[in-house]
């Protein structure tokens, strides 16, 4: 269980990153963050940090991809989560 939250305090940390630096990239008109790898980290595991993040500096908020995408991500993932809790522990 520690490494399974040690991996997404990490996964999250990286979504963080990527997120706001792809922000900057818009602001200042340079090399952007692919959408792919922006929907993959949150599938990873950064979906929470990344859609907090991109609310708070309001980032692809106009995105339905993302406004949905993510939401919809992160119920798979707890659904997922579930499954596998109930296999484990019960």
């Amino acid at each position: 269980m520690e490494i399974f939250i040690i991996y997404i305090c990490i996964i999250s940390l990286i979504s963080i990153i990527v997120t706001v630096c792809d922000k900057y990239f818009a602001i200042h008109r340079k090399w952007r963050v692919r959408e792919s790898t922006l929907l993959i980290l949150s599938a990873l595991g950064g979906s929470v940090a990344m859609y907090i993040t991109m609310q708070l500096i309001r980032h692809k908020t106009r995105h339905i991809k993302f406004m949905l995408g993510i939401p919809i991500i992160f119920i798979i993932q707890l659904i997922i989560l579930s499954f596998v809790w109930r296999m484990i522990y019960v």
